[in-house]
């Protein structure tokens, strides 16, 4: 059953190309478009490919492979994208990213991602699922859509018993640890090209939690990052994975 943000999300806008946050801004920075302004044709849906790799993705080769399949649904003939992979230990720094909030600039390669957002780590046991999708076969509203992947992110989590919650003005997904701490076990950034959201979200399963002290997550530098193994869930790969597509449909599926 549709849930009640579905009703309630704020007004759609209009973007040529746009990189987001993990959570939009309060303010005018994505207004709607002019009034009288003529919505593009519809494109010819060619299906949604779902795709798995076993080992991990160099990220050159991912960005590379989610901007090809964009320029082919803009285009009219590419199918719809969700790849669920591991990257090697490295760093995408989003559109927002301080220099200052790299600690250790040197520990791993660090890559321009274009997306929204600051700093990210990913490495093994980080389940990325990207989602190159057409919101004109959806809805032209990027707050929707960016909600609908928090959700996305929140009943995949709920399969194994988290309560994945969103923090008003902090990015990313968050759980409550025992004695109150809040600890950071997803992220979420997002550009969009003529309608065609690419880039996804980032599951914590099993990382090297360490790895994370070489920036400042997301920006936010009071709170920690946990993952279903620091919580005590011994989950597989392949278990997230049939977590993430039984989350889906009811979300993100045209």
């Amino acid at each position: 059953m549709p849930l009640p943000f579905f009703n309630t999300a704020p007004a759609p806008v209009q973007p040529e190309e746009t990189a987001l946050l993990d959570s939009l801004p309060a303010g005018n920075e994505f207004a709607p478009p002019p009034q009288g302004r003529v919505a593009a044709p519809a494109r010819q849906a060619a299906g949604l490919e779902w795709r798995r790799s076993h080992e991990p993705v160099a990220y050159d080769h991912s960005l590379r492979v989610m901007e090809e399949r964009v320029a082919a649904i803009v285009a009219g003939h590419g199918q719809e994208l969700v790849w669920l992979l591991e990257h090697p230990p490295l760093v995408t720094a989003g559109t927002s990213a301080v220099d200052t909030e790299l600690l250790e600039p040197t520990r791993f390669p660090v890559h321009r991602a274009g997306r929204g957002g600051k700093f990210t780590y990913h490495g093994p046991g980080q389940r990325i699922a990207y989602a190159v999708l057409d919101l004109e076969r959806r809805r032209r509203d990027l707050r929707w859509y960016v909600h609908n992947l928090e959700e996305w992110a929140i009943r995949t989590l709920a399969a194994f018993g988290v309560q994945g919650e969103r923090r008003e003005g902090r990015i990313g997904i968050w759980v409550t640890m025992p004695g109150g701490r809040e600890c950071k076990i997803g992220a979420i950034g997002v550009r969009v090209r003529r309608w065609v959201a690419y880039h996804g979200i980032a599951l914590n399963v099993a990382p090297n939690l360490e790895h994370f002290s070489a920036i400042v997550p997301c920006g936010i530098s009071e709170h920690g990052v946990t993952s279903l193994a620091d919580l005590g869930i011994q989950a597989t790969m392949a278990d997230v994975d049939r977590a993430l597509r039984c989350s889906f449909p009811g979300l993100l599926a045209p």
